[in-house]
């Protein structure tokens, strides 16, 4: 039985591909999921169709999650057109679906071929965006994207358009290995395209 969607605190996250564009080197897809809201069982038998994803939801009590999240063992921009669906027929079903938040690595606009933000309107309250580097350098070594330094210039212009149409954009800063001149770096950055720092801890082995 694999998992679509699964609790974590207050939240309802929702798992639909296992697709990453990324190899970051403290993913815990590769370095195991001791102390996390991971579970093996996040590898998916195969993508849910929009159909499997509803019935899932569906069977879910949603108004009473704090928070709808798209996270998984995957980047879940690859699903795009499968969330804003969902989103749509969720709120049908339920007028007080609980808001929702994607956490991606921001590079939904490359994957797509195509800006996809607008999509995002009225539909996203949140997004939880990866910045993890200073540098695009830097956040090559981290992240190891399949299109390279592209990858660091379509997350940031991104993040600059998704700000026309998400009311909450975070970025996110994994602390390893990050001296204080990175992460003063990382802070400036973060001003400059004037949304949210989050610093997130490394989880060992």
């Amino acid at each position: 039985m694999m998992t679509i969607s699964y609790e974590y605190e207050s939240g309802l996250y929702v798992n639909l591909t296992n697709r990453c564009d990324c190899a970051c080197i403290f993913c815990l897809r590769h370095n195991g999921n001791d102390g996390s809201i991971y579970a093996d069982d996040l590898w998916l038998e195969h993508e849910p169709t929009f159909d499997e994803a509803l019935a899932d939801l569906s069977g879910r009590d949603l108004p009473r999650y704090q928070e709808l999240v798209f996270c998984g063992f995957g980047e879940p921009m690859y699903r795009i057109d499968d969330i804003v669906r969902l989103i749509d027929t969720l709120k049908d079903k339920w007028s007080n679906l609980p808001p929702v938040r994607i956490n991606t690595n921001g590079h939904g606009n490359l994957i797509a071929g195509h800006d996809i933000t607008p999509l995002l309107q009225g539909r996203v309250d949140t997004l939880s965006i990866s910045l993890n580097g200073s540098t695009c350098e830097e956040y090559l070594a981290v992240t190891k994207p399949r299109d390279g330094a592209a990858a660091w210039h379509a997350m940031l212009d991104f993040t600059l358009k998704a700000k026309e149409y998400v009311p909450n954009i975070i970025m996110t800063v994994v602390d390893k290995d990050k001296s204080q001149a990175e992460m003063d770096r990382c802070r400036q950055i973060i001003r400059d395209l004037g949304v949210t720092l989050r610093v997130r801890s490394y989880i060992e082995d």
